[in-house]
């Protein structure tokens, strides 16, 4: 029942669809992450399975990642959406605040279409290191990943939260994810700081006698350093079945948000294209979480209260929150249906009456 009154709304997306089928496509830009992460991973479930059936040509762009993005949105030509981890977005917001110009200017424009899934810290030690959790790693050499990435936002930003101060120039090391982890392995680093969605193509795909090499520190709820990065991440669990060659259990962990970003654009073809794209993205949704990278299975389509500082941006609010009012009365209406009367065999008498079906 309940596909039926969603179709009668979905089908008006494909009246949309139907009638841009003839049109020249609109050339668009993702900016996402690395290669071999969750982010590039998501950018193209959403060019195939939200931008294409709406005439969007959305080509997906890797990056370092969270704060690249932020810049490449704010000023590279043809760039419309953008992957932005919540910590580096409130990074620019408080800088911002705090009366840098360039932040301020770089931030304020941007505005954001739907939060998207939890992103876990992955704190990577060699096998045979000394340290048991996570508030072991003061003082040690740390990849803390490449400048203008998200992971070493979210890095720096932990390791302050949990101990008072920075992480001493000395210990830190910018490399990539892949270099990191080859680091670790040759002894030149004591912790990689890697954030990524589980399941990562980065740990799935190395080969097992180096990931046999290496293990992931536990989060301790207990410990006061703990309590402390709970301000601003929040405790999750790294599945063994996300990797199975390399985890024999589950490991606590701690998590940061992923957003959708675009810009405040005012201009009627993009704020036409991006209208059609948020319908899509509604009428789609099921696809995405079926089809594309597991991480969707944790999206919720809807549209939580913003802190302060955050705007979603308001075409595609009013096109999405119309979705959602739409969906939320064909499940109202499915539920007030009366359930179907159980089947019971005809009797002999109803049989002769031919009152049988």
């Amino acid at each position: 029942m309940l596909k039926r009154l969603l179709a009668g709304w979905l089908g008006l997306v494909v009246l949309v669809v139907c009638s841009l089928a003839g049109a020249e496509p609109a050339h668009y830009k993702i900016v996402t992450g690395p290669e071999r992460g969750t982010y590039i991973q998501i950018g193209n479930d959403l060019s195939k399975w939200v931008a294409q059936p709406v005439g969007i040509d959305l080509e997906v762009v890797a990056s370092k990642g969270s704060a690249e993005n932020v810049q490449r949105m704010r000023f590279e030509p043809g760039v419309k959406l953008a992957l932005v981890q919540s910590d580096v977005y409130q990074a620019f917001i408080d800088m911002a605040n705090s009366g840098n110009p360039d932040a301020g200017t770089t931030i304020r424009p941007l505005r954001l279409i739907m939060p998207l899934y939890d992103e876990e810290i992955n704190v990577v030690v060699r096998a045979d290191s000394p340290l048991k959790t996570l508030a072991d790693i003061k003082d040690k050499t740390i990849s803390v990943g490449l400048l203008g990435s998200g992971t070493a936002q979210s890095a720096t930003t932990l390791y302050r939260l949990m101990f008072g101060q920075p992480i001493p120039e000395q210990n830190v090391v910018h490399l990539s994810n892949e270099d990191a982890l080859a680091a670790l392995i040759v002894k030149k680093i004591d912790v990689a700081i890697i954030v990524v969605g589980q399941p990562a193509k980065l740990f799935n795909d190395m080969k097992p006698d180096l990931l046999s090499q290496l293990r992931l520190l536990p989060v301790d709820p207990n410990a006061p350093e703990t309590n402390r990065a709970k301000q601003t991440y929040f405790p999750t669990t790294i599945h063994q079945s996300s990797y199975p060659g390399w985890l024999k259990e589950d490991v606590p962990g701690l998590t940061v948000k992923a957003f959708l970003v675009t810009y405040d654009y005012g201009l009627r073809d993009t704020v036409s294209n991006l209208n059609h794209f948020a319908d899509s993205l509604c009428a789609n949704f099921d696809n995405l979480q079926e089809h594309g990278h597991p991480k969707w299975k944790q999206v919720k389509l809807e549209l939580p209260t913003l802190v302060r500082g955050w705007k979603y941006y308001t075409p595609v609010e009013k096109h999405l929150r119309a979705c959602l009012a739409n969906r939320s009365a064909a499940m109202s209406a499915a539920a007030a249906q009366p359930a179907p009367k159980p089947h019971t065999p005809c009797s002999e008498e109803e049989r002769m009456l031919l009152l049988c079906k």
